[in-house]
């Protein structure tokens, strides 16, 4: 029996794991900006998810999420192969 105001999905237990989800969110929001930052990030949670899965649901999102920080790692690398070809980094100010 439910009490008035709590819904019976609520109670059910089977919740997604917390890690997995940042994990992926990391992974998606890391491919547009930050990737040097939000990639690291997102394999970190997606396996540290990944050794939670047995209690949690979200093995499919920790997994997802740690293929898109090696994906938006591996973006990074190759932006930055592709400012040292032409020429480095300069900065154009003013003038």
């Amino acid at each position: 029996m439910t009490s008035y105001g709590s819904s019976p999905a609520a109670s059910s237990g089977s919740r997604t794991n917390g890690l997995a989800i940042a994990s992926l969110c990391c992974g998606i929001i890391g491919l547009f900006i930050l990737n040097i930052v939000l990639g690291p990030l997102a394999i970190i949670f997606g396996a540290v998810a990944r050794r939670q899965a047995a209690a949690k649901n979200g093995a499919g999102m920790a997994k997802a999420g740690i293929i898109l920080g090696v994906v938006d790692v591996v973006l990074w690398l190759v932006l930055l192969m592709v400012a040292a070809s032409n020429g480095g980094f300069s900065w154009y100010v003013g003038g």
